[in-house]
């Protein structure tokens, strides 16, 4: 199994920036895709962005690209995803995800993911 423990939510004015963070442990090595994923309040959950964990492109969803970044801190087990640029839109819980598999065709589908962390509130103030 893996767990996984979102980080660095909080509250911020638009136009701020905050940097989440996930901590993976337990079989780490069977991880080859992580994710980012958001649920808006009364919405479903959306994808933002997907990680190759050993290597390879990141994937944004369009409403994200540009002000988004997805990135794993190599030889550890740790991703972030930093924001800039945040709008009131993007406020929502964050999650990360991950699974054994990379494929770029289907790494925006929630159902695709194995573990799920515990999720972190991100507010944005307008």
């Amino acid at each position: 199994q893996v767990q996984l423990v979102e980080s660095g939510g909080g509250l911020v004015q638009a136009g701020g920036s905050l940097r989440l963070s996930c901590a993976a442990s337990g079989r780490t090595s069977t991880i080859r895709t992580l994710a980012w994923f958001r649920q808006p309040p009364g919405e479903e959950r959306e994808f933002v962005a997907a990680i190759s964990w050993i290597g390879g492109p990141t994937y944004y969803a369009d409403s994200v690209k540009g002000r988004f970044t997805g990135s794993r801190d190599n030889g550890k087990t740790t991703a972030y995803l930093q924001m800039n640029n945040l709008k009131p839109e993007d406020a929502a819980v964050y999650y990360c995800a991950t699974r054994p598999a990379w494929r770029n065709t289907d790494f925006g589908e929630s159902s695709k993911y194995n573990y799920w962390g515990q999720g972190t509130q991100v507010t944005v103030s307008s």
